[in-house]
């Protein structure tokens, strides 16, 4: 760990973020000898911490455990060097081409460049069941896990293009599916909302909110609990695979008003890059993509923040040598050699 020395280290790179895009700049990053500093945080591993079976990611044929696929990730991206702090960030000082500061309490750590990677989070309904079954019947991604319920009866939470997006998609393996709205009318688009409708196994149930899903004797997702909004009434649904698409939420706290983002709190880069509107700073992963969200997608940008650091530190990195520190002594350069 770092402390507040006269002669603080300036790094050459530091990155916000353990999840697949974390790790994939890291590991290209510390590659590159840039001897990278990552801050994974407590819930290092992202949201694949939280899946079951991955069989989507090229080169695991069998498929994989979500956490294991993040350990094997840590692990090569430590194979060559990277460094890591298993701590939440609590702020940062971000400046435009100048070197950056991220706070942890008290210790203050410096880099002539910074890569953003804190992902997002899916919205949750906040109603019983929905955490103890993850794995076990609810789940937050269609793409991930729609194949795993071939032949099932199934439901879709939400009203908007992503809860269509994977209606569509996981309607393909199950038997039947019905859409569940806490509205009569769709926040979805109507190109979107026609596609869906279109589906033969799929059908509507309009205004009705989950109020519980409850687990069978195995352990498993067995039925859903609605209550209609309009009057109240409560109703049971069986099915054994939920799928909650209410968006997510993009983990973007910690740089909000110093980078731009747009008006959902996602981190905006130019385009065919991961460079944002502040020299030296960089944005990959789901923190930035509001389409994809897959592990595979959120790694390639991992690998182009880190190529992106890695030509920012060799044409334009930040003038260090005039970086002061309390005391008047200039802060140690870091060589990456």
């Amino acid at each position: 760990m770092a402390d507040m020395t006269e002669n603080m280290k300036v790094e050459n790179v530091i990155i916000i973020g353990g999840g697949p895009a974390g790790y994939t700049a890291a590991l290209y990053t510390a590659r590159a000898n840039l001897e990278p500093l990552l801050f994974e945080g407590f819930q290092w591993g992202g949201q694949l911490q939280n899946t079951t079976d991955v069989e989507n990611y090229p080169g695991y044929p069998e498929g994989i455990m979500g956490p294991e696929m993040m350990t094997r990730f840590r692990a090569q991206a430590e194979r060559f060097g990277t460094r890591f702090v298993p701590d939440d960030v609590d702020r940062v000082e971000l400046s435009d081409g100048g070197v950056q500061k991220v706070f942890l309490g008290d210790e203050e750590y410096h880099a002539k460049s910074i890569i953003l990677a804190m992902g997002a989070e899916p919205k949750r309904l906040g109603i019983p069941g929905e955490m103890e079954l993850g794995g076990r019947g609810v789940s937050t991604c269609g793409v991930c896990d729609g194949a795993f319920f071939k032949g099932h009866r199934v439901i879709v939470v939400g009203g908007g293009d992503s809860a269509m997006e994977d209606s569509i998609f996981i309607s393909k393996y199950a038997e039947e599916l019905t859409v569940i709205n806490r509205r009569d009318e769709f926040r979805a688009s109507k190109i979107m909302l026609d596609r869906t409708r279109e589906k033969e196994n799929i059908d509507f149930k309009t205004p009705f909110i989950p109020e519980e899903f409850v687990s069978g004797e195995d352990g498993k997702l067995e039925k859903i609990r609605l209550r209609n909004a309009e009057t109240g009434e409560t109703e049971e649904l069986e099915a054994t695979g939920a799928f909650v698409a209410i968006g997510h939420i993009p983990r973007s706290e910690v740089v909000k008003g110093q980078v731009d983002t747009d008006e959902d709190g996602y981190i905006v880069t130019e385009a065919g890059s991961t460079r944002t509107n502040l020299g030296g700073v960089f944005a990959v992963g789901d923190v930035v993509d509001h389409t994809y969200r897959q592990a595979v997608t959120a790694a390639g940008t991992g690998c182009m923040g880190a190529l992106d650091a890695e030509r920012f530190l060799r044409d334009a990195p930040p003038p260090v040598e005039a970086h002061w520190m309390p005391g008047g002594e200039p802060a140690e350069i870091a060589t990456g050699s």
